[in-house]
C-alpha cells in the first residue's frame, strides 16, 4: 500500500515537472506560445481579455498526454507492478484537470476542456501498461 501511495505522489510530481518543463521548452522554441501562456495567466488572475490560440491549445493536449504517460510509467515502476497506482494517479490528474477547467471555462473552447481532461486518466493508465510490458 505504501508503494502505491508513493507511486502516486512521485507520479504526480513527475507530471508537474514534465508539464512545467514542457511549457518552458515550448515557450523557448516558440515565443508566441510564451506570449499565449502569459495572456492566459493574466486572464485567470485579473480577468483580462484573452483569445485562445488553437496551436497552443493542441500543444497543451500533446504535452498533457506525454506528461501523463511518463507519470503513469513512474507510478507503476515505484508501485512495483500495481495497476492501482496509475489508475489512482489518473483519477487525481483528472480531478485537478477538472478544477483547472472550471477556473478557465470561459477562456478556452469546450473541445479543449473535453480533450485535455479526457486524456489524463487514460494516458496515465497507458504509461503504467508500458511499464508492465516486458
Amino acid at each position: 500500500m505504501l508503494r502505491i501511495v508513493l507511486g502516486v505522489v512521485v507520479g504526480f510530481i513527475a507530471w508537474l515537472i514534465t508539464w512545467l518543463g514542457g511549457e518552458k521548452l515550448a515557450a523557448a522554441i516558440w515565443p508566441a506560445f510564451g506570449v499565449h501562456q502569459a495572456a492566459f495567466q493574466s486572464a485567470i488572475e485579473n480577468g483580462s481579455r484573452f483569445t485562445a490560440d488553437t496551436g497552443a491549445l493542441l500543444t497543451h493536449i500533446v504535452l498533457g498526454s506525454i506528461a501523463s504517460v511518463i507519470a503513469g510509467f513512474l507510478a507503476e515502476l515505484i508501485a512495483r507492478g500495481s495497476k492501482r497506482a496509475p489508475m489512482i494517479l489518473g483519477c487525481l490528474l483528472l480531478a485537478v484537470g477538472l478544477l483547472k477547467a472550471a477556473m478557465s471555462w470561459s477562456l478556452v473552447p469546450i473541445w479543449y476542456h473535453v480533450l485535455f481532461t479526457g486524456i489524463l486518466l487514460p494516458m496515465a493508465v497507458v504509461g503504467g501498461k508500458l511499464r508492465a510490458t516486458p
